[in-house]
């Protein structure tokens, strides 16, 4: 679909509706996939889904339908439903108004990448042959995907928002598989060509090699050099559970009691930034908005929030351009976070640390505690004994629970190379981390 045919879907729903006060917000993803397993590929899939969603507003009773049709009797369908469930529901009292117009900065040329859009299955193939083929020789097996996309996003309301965008993203990352042990590696980015696919097969059969034969630990608090990939995880939870205006408003937030409070070692700095050139960038929000750069944590010191229309009309202020697709219960929340570098090497972090760990990425993991960002799940593909300096050992992996602000109160030492992650939504800009302290309280036998 085109720019022009998507807004002119949005504005016939505009035209269809009778409300106070309509949104009308349209995604497209065409996303092409090549999955690989036991080092073959064994599927390749493409897929184009459009969502339209409508949201009504009339005398404070709001309504949202969306549909994937998108032929003009279904679109006037979507707006009469969104009328029919506004006119059923109940006031609410605090919401004031759709957010009006404002200017929004064009995306930077990188954001969307021709040749991205047009990467065929066989070049994803021939990637995928040549991670395949840096293995040659070594007892392991590759599985994973690589993936290419266009994302499109049109925003239209009845107070003059009208807003396009369109972005490419590519994927790839690797799970390889030894008899004893797994190790995981991947890149992500805005061009498919620029994904350097042999350093990707190269990292990861390094750290399943070195992993191999994992052995059992004593579990305790210890130091931890967390890789790009755990603290990306690690920055998603806390983004989740505390650095939305909701969340803050609820009092259930540990931003609640703590702005202008220091919560993070000094050399952390957090902030949202959907325009920064090195990660996936939209330039708006789901009600059109634009998205502007908020520090979250500045040298340790809890800064401020995101917010969407509704949250900011609480307090009185503008949204900050982070609203989420509705109906959403969860409110605003940061999609595109960055963490200041630091100026170490993951090789000083490692000579830096006495007893501790070496961890890859975190799995499974869970919320336990929102306003102590208490966080529960495991290490995985790659976990390392580190003893006086040395990688000394892989281990098995390791189950933790233990808080997100603790370990950023702990910092030790922040790596200067950082690396773009996918996160729940957007992507995550994060360098290495060493801490001085994080809690381990199990292990598993593999």
């Amino acid at each position: 679909m085109k720019r022009d045919e998507i807004l002119s879907i949005l504005k016939q729903a505009l035209a269809a509706s009778q409300a106070d006060q309509a949104e009308a917000v349209l995604t497209v993803q065409d996303e092409q996939l090549t999955r690989f397993a036991n080092s073959i590929i064994h599927q390749n899939t493409s897929q184009e889904d459009a969502t339209l969603t409508v949201r009504l507003v009339v005398d404070q009773r709001i309504g949202i339908a969306t549909t994937n049709r998108l032929d003009p009797e279904e679109v006037v369908k979507t707006v009469r439903l969104a009328a029919e469930i506004a006119r059923l529901s109940p006031k609410n009292s605090e919401f004031k108004s759709l957010p009006g117009p404002q200017a929004i900065l064009p995306a930077p040329a990188g954001a969307y990448v021709g040749r991205t859009a047009r990467y065929s299955p066989e070049e994803r193939a021939e990637g995928v042959a040549k991670l395949v083929g840096k293995l040659k020789g070594h007892p392991v097996k590759a599985s994973g995907a690589f993936s290419t996309s266009v994302y499109k996003l049109g925003v239209v309301n009845s107070l003059g928002v009208e807003a396009y965008t369109e972005a490419t993203r590519a994927s790839l990352s690797t799970v390889l598989l030894s008899p004893t042990s797994a190790g995981y590696a991947d890149r992500h980015g805005t061009s498919a060509a620029a994904i350097d696919v042999e350093a990707v097969a190269e990292e990861a059969l390094e750290r399943t090699l070195r992993a191999q034969d994992p052995q059992l630990t004593e579990v305790k608090e210890m130091e931890a050099v967390f890789l790009p990939y755990a603290v990306a995880e690690m920055l998603d939870y806390l983004g989740y559970m505390g650095l939305g205006a909701l969340s803050y408003q609820e009092k259930r937030s540990f931003m609640s009691d703590a702005m202008g409070q220091p919560v993070a070692a000094e050399g952390i700095s957090i902030w949202d930034d959907g325009l920064h050139p090195e990660g996936w960038i939209v330039p708006f929000d789901f009600e059109g908005q634009p998205k502007e750069k908020v520090a979250l944590i500045e040298n340790g010191v809890a800064m401020g929030v995101v917010y969407d229309s509704f949250t900011a009309n609480l307090e009185g202020k503008r949204s900050t351009g982070h609203a989420l697709p509705q109906p959403n219960g969860f409110g605003p929340l940061p999609l595109n976070m960055v963490m200041a570098p630091g100026n170490a090497t993951i090789e000083e972090m490692i000579a830096d640390t006495e007893d501790g760990v070496l961890v890859t990425r975190l799995w499974y993991v869970r919320p336990v505690h929102p306003k102590l960002t208490l966080i529960t799940g495991m290490t995985r593909d790659g976990t390392f004994k580190i003893d006086h300096g040395r990688i000394t050992a892989p281990l098995c992996n390791l189950r933790f629970t233990s808080s997100i602000l603790g370990a950023l109160k702990e910092a030790q030492l922040i790596g200067f190379e950082r690396k773009l992650q996918a996160g729940f939504f957007g992507g995550n800009l994060v360098p290495a981390l060493k801490v001085r302290a994080f809690t381990f309280n199990g292990q598993t036998t593999y």
